[in-house]
């Protein structure tokens, strides 16, 4: 296919998933009068939520289990599969088990757990995943990746010898960490554009504790917590059994490592206990969905997600979309519920424009309750604009 859209964006959060929302741009682009252009509709994410859709969309089979939820009920969350050469791939998103959307009241910061996402992992890898891609983003909880850990077969014992209950709270009382019971043959990449580290003023506690419900107090534990797991993980895990001194070293630098801090410190606990990489969140999925591939002799990319802000230009996936766009020589446009960008800025990362849906209707409220409707209307624009000759 030649001079083709390819129509590559992210959800708009609270009003339509990544498919919905590029089968409302294909419909508007469809409209009469604004031509026959062939499109290609490719959802994309980076990471955080919405992963599992997007990947489904492109062909990924999506598996559905009970597992924990973030306050200890049970939920019903999913992940996607597909088998490429040499593995069979999982992509599993933190959000779907362990996600402020599945709390089923209350933020409960203290004891919220990722023990969820680590059940969906060991299903994945039960039923013959051999890699394991983690989206994180979106969690509810700041356990340091513990829940996960225990999930998969690590034991996390106070000095009596006792399982800790969940929760980062409870990481204060942490004495020893013993992984002999580790479920393992499977590798995992982290997908997050996250970069902070564990610990610290930037760290998973201190920035996104008060968005999960943590008072001051609470992040001072939760922080204390983090803390105290990555110290004893670092004396008694030992990092691939290299000498003490070495082991603590070098867990400690792990908890400095940009991404660390993802999801509630979960990136911490994917790099120490499951021996994970972490890449750019978008552009690995990107990849997933064979982005290179279907922008291929195409005269138009369309991205978007629901608002195009600062956060944007810091790598977000309209960015990381335009990036893998350039490489091919094609144009982009962006659609969004909303931007608070300059035109300037939006083409120095590499977007001609942007087309918001409060640019037709002025009223947020009615934005987010007729979306679909209102990004056809912006898609008509764009051919107009665009793609006519």
């Amino acid at each position: 296919m030649t001079g083709h859209v390819v129509i590559a964006p992210d959800k708009f959060r609270g009003s339509l998933t990544s498919p919905e929302v590029a089968a409302h741009v294909a419909a508007g682009l469809r409209s009469p009068g604004s031509g026959n252009v062939p499109v290609v509709e490719l959802p994309v994410a980076d990471g955080g939520d919405g992963t599992v859709d997007a990947v489904v969309a492109s062909g990924f089979t999506r598996v559905e289990t009970e597992v924990t939820g973030p306050a200890g009920d049970p939920v019903t969350a999913s992940y996607a599969v597909r088998d490429e050469p040499g593995a069979r791939v999982a992509v599993i998103e933190l959000a779907e088990a362990s996600g402020l959307r599945r709390l089923p009241g209350d933020p409960v910061p203290l004891t919220a757990t990722s023990r969820g996402t680590g059940e969906l992992i060991a299903h994945a890898v039960r039923h013959g995943a051999t890699r394991i891609v983690l989206g994180l983003g979106g969690s509810a909880c700041t356990d340091g990746g513990a829940g996960m850990a225990q999930a998969l077969g690590v034991r996390l014992l106070d000095a009596a010898g006792d399982d800790l209950p969940p929760g980062g709270a409870a990481l204060r009382d942490l004495h020893a960490v013993d992984a002999s019971g580790l479920l393992r043959g499977f590798e995992v990449i982290v997908a997050s554009d996250v970069d902070n580290p564990l610990l610290g003023p930037y760290g998973a506690a201190a920035v996104y504790g008060p968005q999960k419900g943590a008072s001051p107090q609470d992040v001072a534990v939760l922080e204390a917590g983090l803390a105290r797991l990555a110290a004893v993980a670092a004396h008694t895990h030992g990092l691939a059994g290299a000498a003490e001194h070495d082991g603590v070293v070098r867990a400690m630098g792990v908890a400095g490592r940009p991404g660390a801090g993802a999801a509630g410190g979960v990136g911490f606990g994917a790099l120490t206990f499951l021996g994970a990489e972490i890449r750019p969140g978008i552009g690995y999925l990107l990849d997933l969905v064979e982005f290179d591939r279907h922008v291929e002799g195409a005269r138009l990319v369309i991205t978007g997600e629901g608002s195009i802000d600062e956060q944007t230009l810091r790598g977000k996936t309209p960015v990381g979309v335009a990036a893998a766009a350039a490489k091919h020589g094609v144009p982009v446009v962006a659609v969004c519920g909303r931007r608070t960008v300059g035109d300037d800025e939006l083409r120095a990362a590499g977007i001609e424009a942007a087309y918001a849906l409060t640019d037709v209707e002025p009223d947020v409220r009615r934005c987010m309750a007729e979306a679909g409707p209102l990004l056809e209307r912006l898609a008509a624009r764009i051919a107009a604009g665009h793609l006519t000759t």
